[in-house]
């Protein structure tokens, strides 16, 4: 009796602990539904999905989506009304602080500017066929003349900022009034503003393309008169002109000519990296055209020889074109006398004949054109250092190095060409790259292990402590039950012992309810049942009823 009496003692004290202490009823349904054998045998994985999570949350908080840029080039007042309409349509953005661009996420790039061009943003400045067309009625001829020097502005602005180094351009044409006199008349100039991409550069080619481009888009203007600056302020028209410019790269073509025949002889020999070659090729870019006339002092021929014979006299042979006049021969000679002189006897006639010869020589003359083009190598210096090593060469094998180089390069000594070479032990030269942390790739690997730190820290710290309270609960809940179910067994074997008289407390509903497992509580309904069957056949059919009514 004694015994039985302690076992309901216990059975009565067992369910005043069953409240989780310090939760209040509040929290009264929640501890409940984690008591449950089902819930606390997936509090393990709960707790490694809740880890899984956080890290997956720390994860997406420390990496940024990446970023495209929206438009380029744009004013401030329309970036005010793009990041207005942004806002509006719920689509992010942000402005670098360092450049003022305006971007947005990659995946979102094209819808921001549908979005965009449903609003009519941003607003472009107007091309030169809309400034034309926006010409009023009656306009005067100094109004149309700015009207077409702006839209040619316009234009050759919208074509400059097609170049991919290029992000805005503006052009600045002066023309002077044309003038009768064509002392007073001034060609035209222009002025040529640029804003570059970040980190890009233009190429002395590039800007006398774009100088070109705007002299021949110009009547009457020459490439020398446009000038180009960038938006540091730095004069980019003011370097090297064509012809320097041609001469710079003969020149390097020339040296890079040679040294690519230095690393190809010399590299299979001494190996790559055991070596250093550096050639200077002094170019001449004058052209020059001479023209000599010479006459030689012994140097004369005959090009043409007539000779003419006559003869006169009365014995004269005739002479002449047969029948014709001048083929008679000549009259005798009459002498009229005026005074009676004495006249001599007439000696006899004797015929004379006179020869006439007509010679033209020509003088000897030498002509010579002396013709010497752009780009006459007039010197080539050479210099090769070789590392010395553990062993250095001798002198025999320098002098064959030498050999090789000077067939290599084409060496002249009448030409004045130079040939270096030297050994010397090489130091190694210290990597002038910037540090790790400074470069690209380490931000985002930095926050992908800041990531995966934050979740092993949020398992270790967090997970395994859950888990470790979870098993120790449901482990001394299992005791309880255990201790619970011996004390109810117990009690309801030893019930019909006690009699019915006796001060043994009855098993209630209230008793079944707060049972902390499906046996204890099995149990309990036997034990009920037993107790009292009428009582719990009319319990029974009360709850068939409530049921059937829905």
């Amino acid at each position: 009796m004694a015994e039985a009496q302690t076992l309901t003692a216990v059975d009565t004290s067992v369910p005043a602990r069953l409240p989780a202490p310090g939760l209040g009823g509040r929290f009264a349904p929640f501890t409940q539904f984690t008591r449950q054998p089902a819930v606390q045998r997936a509090l393990p994985a709960i707790a490694t999905s809740a880890a899984i999570g956080i890290a997956a949350l720390a994860y997406f908080m420390t990496t940024s989506a990446p970023q495209a840029q929206l438009f380029a080039g744009l004013e401030d007042s329309d970036k005010a009304a793009v990041a207005d309409a942004l806002q509006t349509a719920g689509i992010g953005h942000s402005i670098d602080p360092a450049t003022g661009a305006l971007t947005v996420d990659a995946d979102k790039l094209h819808q921001a500017r549908i979005t965009l061009a449903g609003q009519g943003l941003p607003k472009a400045a107007p091309n030169g066929d809309s400034l034309i067309a926006a010409l009023p009625m009656g306009s005067s001829r100094a109004i149309e003349g700015e009207a077409l020097r702006s839209a040619r502005e316009a234009d050759l602005s919208r074509t400059i900022e097609t170049i991919d180094a290029v992000k805005s351009a503006r052009v600045h044409v002066a023309a002077a009034e044309p003038s009768l006199f064509v002392r007073e008349d001034k060609p035209a100039t222009a002025s040529v503003m640029l804003t570059l991409q970040n980190g890009r550069a233009l190429s002395d080619g590039q800007v006398q393309a774009i100088r070109f481009l705007v002299a021949s888009s110009v009547p009457g203007m020459n490439a020398d008169q446009v000038s180009v600056i960038d938006q540091r302020g730095a004069l980019l028209s003011d370097g090297a002109s064509n012809a320097d410019m041609k001469s710079f790269q003969l020149q390097t073509q020339i040296e890079d000519r040679f040294r690519r025949a230095l690393d190809t002889l010399l590299g299979p020999m001494l190996g790559a990296g055991n070596y250093t070659v550096e050639v200077h090729a002094d170019v001449d870019m004058s052209e020059s055209q001479a023209t000599r006339e010479s006459f030689p002092e012994n140097d004369r021929a005959l090009t043409s020889e007539q000779i003419t014979r006559s003869t006169s006299g009365q014995n004269a042979p005739a002479v002449g074109i047969p029948g014709a006049l001048s083929n008679q021969p000549p009259q005798a000679t009459t002498v009229t006398a005026t005074a009676p002189t004495p006249v001599a006897p007439a000696p006899a006639t004797e015929s004379q004949s006179n020869e006439n010869s007509s010679r033209a020589f020509e003088v000897g003359r030498e002509i010579s054109v002396t013709h010497n083009p752009q780009g006459r190598l007039r010197r080539v210096s050479v210099a090769v250092a070789l590392n010395q090593g553990k062993k250095a060469l001798t002198q025999a094998d320098m002098t064959k190095i030498d050999s090789l180089v000077k067939g290599a390069v084409g060496y002249d000594a009448a030409r004045g060409d130079l040939i270096a070479i030297s050994q010397r032990p090489v130091r190694q030269v210290e990597d002038a790259s910037p540090a790790f942390y400074d470069q690209g790739w380490f931000m985002p690997l930095a926050q992908q292990v800041g990531a995966i730190l934050a979740a092993i820290l949020a398992f270790f710290f967090i997970g395994r402590p859950m888990i470790r309270a979870a098993k120790e609960r449901a482990a001394k809940r299992t005791e309880q039950n255990q201790a619970l179910e011996q004390s109810l067994l117990a009690a309801t074997d030893a019930r019909p012992a006690l009699g019915q008289g006796n001060s043994g407390r009855e098993i209630t509903l209230e008793m079944i309810e707060a049972a902390p497992s499906y046996e204890a509580r099995a149990n309990l309904v036997r034990a009920f049942v037993r107790q009292d069957s009428a009582r719990a056949a009319l319990v029974v059919r009360q709850l068939m009823q409530e049921g059937a009514r829905g």
